[in-house]
């Protein structure tokens, strides 16, 4: 093996040891992330008891309320873990992970917020944990850029000047017009706002992993504005998120604020690394398709945990599909005849009751 192979060799073992270690984290980060909205609900439905002024309405008295700060130090555990896992693995595997906060916060809330979690619900589940799967065996395995100034060249591109363009005028929009206006009554409204500026947190995100990276290989990547810049971009972009997405939570229901936000926040982050990072160039076309797919599955599965949650759906009510023919039939008859006494029986009581509520008619 000469030398040049064995850089090849070493650079691959690399590439897979940080793409394992990304994947580790960015799941981790699920945990933490989906915990949070549990225990953050949790702390705006205690102070709704006090009578506090909400969230919704400008509020700060979650402030003063501890299991809040403990939502809050779990989310910050999960965003450094997620921050981390951007260190490592791509941009568009780490984000679409982020399904499995969905999960965890729909089976945590049917435990302790005493939402409902049905059959579909779980079927939903079963399919998010599958769709994940099939993101991490597609996902694009290595980098495209490695160094802040490769970063910088793909920041001067005018597409992604046209995103982040985009981006920022419509997020002004919602915040000084359309917020006020509809944001209490649309759900979408403040979703928007937290997705498209967290896809701008994201790619700052990325950009500080970088920095770190070339200071832990011996180049001081601190010494380049472009890092102060990112880190002056992460937190604004956090500030705005935590607080819209306070009001989204304060206002909705964390099952219906969590898939929502995953949805729009995942595309708009794919979206925005396909222009700047562009992960997609080097992978083969059934990468992509499975990429896509997986993608598609994950966001069927939010759509059953979602929006059939009020529905009283459990095996009884498909267990009948194991049943014999014969038994089926006489099931079926039985359930008309109960049914039909029921009806009888109602009947003669609504007739009693208009028969002593109503006397000219029985004179008549």
């Amino acid at each position: 093996m000469n030398a040049t192979t064995e850089i090849i060799v070493n650079k691959k073992l690399y590439n897979a040891t940080d793409f394992y270690v990304g994947l580790g984290l960015a799941i981790s980060s699920c945990g933490f992330i989906g915990a949070s909205f549990i225990i953050k609900k949790k702390a705006l439905i205690r102070l709704q008891r006090y009578g506090a002024l909400r969230a919704s309405s400008g509020g700060f008295g979650y402030l003063k309320e501890w299991v809040w700060w403990v939502g809050l130090l779990s989310m910050g555990i999960g965003e450094a873990s997620n921050f981390a896992a951007y260190m490592f693995a791509p941009a568009s595997l780490v984000t679409q992970l982020g399904a499995l906060s969905v999960l965890i916060s729909a089976v945590l809330a049917s435990k302790y917020l005493d939402e409902r979690l049905n059959l579909l619900g779980k079927i939903g589940c079963l399919l998010c944990i599958l769709g994940s799967t099939i993101l991490v065996l597609h996902a694009p395995k290595e980098e495209e850029i490695r160094t802040l100034n490769e970063l910088l060249d793909k920041i001067k591109n005018p597409g992604f000047i046209v995103y982040v363009l985009v981006i920022i005028i419509c997020s002004l929009l919602i915040i000084f017009h359309f917020g006020p206006v509809c944001g209490k009554q649309n759900i979408i409204v403040y979703i928007c706002l937290c997705s498209s500026i967290g896809s701008l947190t994201v790619m700052s995100c990325k950009g500080l992993g970088l920095a770190i990276k070339e200071t832990i290989n011996g180049f001081n990547g601190f010494s380049n504005w472009l890092t102060w810049f990112f880190l002056f971009s992460v937190i604004l972009c956090i500030s705005v998120q935590m607080n819209y997405l306070n009001r989204s939570l304060d206002l909705f229901e964390t099952t219906i604020v969590t898939p929502i936000y995953y949805v729009f926040f995942t595309t708009l982050v794919i979206i925005a690394s396909a222009i700047l990072f562009r992960e997609w160039e080097n992978m083969s076309a059934e990468d992509i398709l499975g990429s896509f797919c997986g993608f598609f599955i994950v966001i069927i599965a939010i759509f059953l945990l979602n929006a059939f949650k009020e529905l009283d759906i459990h095996y009884g009510n498909i267990s009948h599909i194991l049943q014999p023919k014969r038994e089926l039939i006489r099931n079926n008859t039985q359930w008309t005849i109960k049914n039909e006494e029921t009806l009888i029986t109602r009947t003669g009581i609504e007739l009693e009751h208009t028969y002593r509520t109503q006397p000219l008619l029985r004179n008549f």
